[in-house]
């Protein structure tokens, strides 16, 4: 996230390259906005879509099960929304009042909470679509793998290029 240390705040302590708390807090809100755009980008239009599926006649013709799988799938959907466009909230009702560093802190909090409500939402998503479209045992191995590929790209590469960089200090 953008409001923990990385290589450029490495960069720019660096002699010669000195930046303050308030140039590192505002390229931190920054990185982070830049973060936030890809993320909503995902999920406006999911949840776009979910929105709309709805009203299609062949929603009726869904299972009761399949029916719980897309209210669950919306509800994720909105709370998703929430969490990503929460920080831009959060910055604009205390904007002016010095607190960009107490920002940082709760919107990268936010923004992870809505990145794993969005592996939740597409996992939903893509269960329901799946059970659709194949066979139920089928559907549940695929999602299993790309929820696996999913933690993996966003969760364990990070945390482990994370860890690794910190121990070659």
């Amino acid at each position: 996230m953008a409001a923990e240390g990385s290589e450029q705040d490495e960069w720019h302590s660096r002699p010669g390259h000195e930046e303050g708390a308030e140039m590192r807090a505002n390229r931190r809100w920054g990185e982070l906005l830049q973060e936030l755009r890809v993320a909503q980008t995902a999920v406006q239009i999911l949840f776009g879509f979910l929105l709309a599926l709805v009203f299609q006649p062949a929603f009726r013709d869904l299972s009761e099960t399949d029916q719980s799988i897309y209210v669950i799938t919306t509800l994720l959907g909105a709370a998703t929304t929430g969490a990503l466009v929460g920080p831009v909230s959060f910055h604009r009702l205390v904007t002016g009042r010095r607190m960009k560093p107490q920002i940082l802190v709760w919107a990268s909090r936010m923004t992870l909470v809505g990145l794993v409500l969005l592996l939740c939402t597409v996992t939903s998503a893509l269960l329901l679509v799946l059970r659709v479209a194949l066979d139920n045992t089928l559907a549940l191995f695929l999602v299993a793998g790309i929820v696996a590929w999913f933690i993996l790209s966003w969760f364990v590469l990070p945390v482990w290029a994370r860890i690794t960089q910190s121990a070659s200090r």
